[in-house]
């Protein structure tokens, strides 16, 4: 067996074509060849079920029968189970696989095994000696993905370790970015060429992605429990990243941004154990990045839910019933929606730009390289750091809590950001504290945070009409929102005390 240990980067198609002429290659004259692949799955797919890659690759007059254990990219880097055999096209013989349970498993599924799609396409590769001692094989890949009638271009990168540290491939992605200037972006690809098969087997849109649990156990250390909750957030992030570029979908925004979120909040949790280089250098770069998302998504909420309830409350209807359209008001309440789609384009592309650039690339690859580059510190353990953090947390909420019962939008926005905070981090520890407690715990900040998120949007929505020229529609949209605020506002209260009631996952109670 190899444990393929590789960094996958796409590129613009006349990036491509520079890359040859790059003073990095000269000194490694490169081998090309015609690469042509075909994936097998059963005809319900529980390969990709069970991420297993099983492919037969044409190399020159020779045919491969690989397998792979697929595992998550993140931040472009991916470790995966290989293994490679010559073999006859058809001929399914699993026996060159180490891992007797899976290949117990493929047997099994021989006789069900059918082509599902193709890859084909030409690699020009370089053996590259980088310093400390490492090898990497830099590999252009540029041709297409085939299921049935769809096509998809592929124009990539991988850089594959050959011998050495994770860390040299970081290197060189760095030096390759820097070679190529601030014009053309190699962007961390976190979809195998597989993934993409698959994907365009399916024929339908990538999907929003979503948190996943994190795995701590009492015995990490609070470093290496920081490592998994940062590395988890990066997946989430590039889980959308092609959904924010692609779609109009509000979901993949929204998603987006809660990943950042969760990994500022991840960065100031371990904040006392990391190197403070490490947090000024990191930290404000994601703050950017989430303020632009943040722009997007307040126009996506005052688009898709507070425009049509305010619209149909002044039409005499819902926003599905809207009433009389001859009503002379509801003109302006169309000019405002047009408004508001032309300002959220425009800060849609914002985002998309931002991802598409050199600056966000370069921001996952040096994220990635220094989570991985972090010291692994045993001490200290990761409960008693998770019980400290979750009970300074807590106790911010209890403050700012008493002060909310009587304060205005200002002070409940301090309270929902300080229950984010303490919500983030009772997800990222959850591990640690499970049970009954632990799950009405984290539901009722989740009510909490809930309730003072729809206040806060029609704070937001209240900021946003405010900044264009509806001055008629700004003022019933005051009226509309006071109303609307007041029986939130009157849950408020008991909502507040059914937090306090709550005991902690954290302590022993009697």
């Amino acid at each position: 067996m190899a444990a393929e240990t590789e960094i996958k980067l796409s590129l613009p198609p006349r990036a491509a074509r520079l890359l040859a002429a790059l003073p990095l290659l000269a000194g490694s004259a490169p081998l090309r060849q015609k690469l042509l692949n075909t994936y097998y799955d059963t005809p319900d797919l529980r390969l990709l079920r069970e991420r297993v890659a099983v492919r037969f690759r044409k190399k020159g007059r020779e045919w491969l029968l690989t397998v792979k254990r697929a595992a998550p990219s993140i931040g472009g880097l991916a470790r995966r189970d290989e293994w490679e055999a010559a073999a006859l096209p058809g001929d399914f013989d699993f026996s060159h696989v180490g891992d007797r349970k899976l290949r117990h498993r493929l047997e099994s599924l021989r006789d069900e095994l059918a082509a599902a799609f193709t890859t084909d396409f030409t690699r020009t590769a370089w053996l590259l000696e980088t310093p400390p001692g490492a090898r990497i094989e830099l590999a252009l890949d540029r041709g297409r993905i085939e299921a049935g009638s769809r096509k998809e271009a592929v124009c990539e990168i991988e850089l594959e370790l050959l011998e050495g540290g994770a860390s040299a491939l970081f290197d060189l992605a760095g030096r390759l970015q820097a070679a190529l200037g601030e014009k053309y972006a190699l962007r961390p690809e976190p979809a195998s060429k597989a993934e993409r098969g698959y994907r365009l087997l399916a024929g339908t849109p990538p999907g929003t992605t979503r948190s996943s649990p994190v795995t701590l156990h009492r015995e990490m250390s609070a470093m290496a429990a920081f490592r998994a909750v940062a590395l988890s957030c990066v997946a989430h992030l590039q889980g959308n990243e092609q959904g924010v570029r692609e779609s109009d979908d509000a979901e993949f925004v929204h998603q987006a941004r809660v990943a950042i979120r969760r990994l500022r909040s991840a960065i100031r949790a371990w904040k006392p154990v990391l190197p403070a280089a490490f947090v000024t250098s990191f930290d404000p770069r994601w703050k950017a990045l989430a303020g632009a998302m943040g722009d997007t998504r307040n126009w996506d909420v005052f688009l898709g839910e507070t425009l049509p309830a305010l619209a149909g409350a002044h039409r005499g209807g819902s926003s599905n019933n809207p009433g009389n359209p001859d009503n002379p008001g509801n003109a302006g309440f169309d000019r405002l929606a047009r408004h508001a789609l032309n300002r959220r384009a425009d800060s849609r592309k914002i985002v998309r730009t931002a991802l598409l650039g050199v600056a966000y690339s370069r921001l996952l690859l040096e994220f990635t390289a220094a989570v991985l580059a972090l010291p692994d510190d045993p001490e200290p353990a990761t409960q008693p750091f998770a019980r400290r953090f979750l009970g300074k947390c807590a106790r911010k909420v209890a403050r700012l809590a008493a002060g909310t019962r009587n304060g205005g939008a200002a002070s409940r926005h301090r309270l929902r950001v300080a229950l984010k905070r303490l919500r983030y981090a009772l997800e990222f520890f959850a591990p640690l504290f499970p049970g009954r407690r632990q799950q009405s715990y984290h539901l009722a900040v989740t009510q909490l945070q809930d309730l003072l998120g729809r206040l806060n949007d029609l704070v937001v929505a209240g900021r946003l009409i405010g900044e264009t020229p509806f001055r008629r529609q700004a003022g019933e949209f005051d009226a509309w929102a006071t109303e609307r605020s007041a029986p939130l506002l009157d849950e408020l209260a008991p909502a507040l005390d059914s937090f306090i009631r709550q005991k902690t996952p954290w302590k022993k109670h009697r």
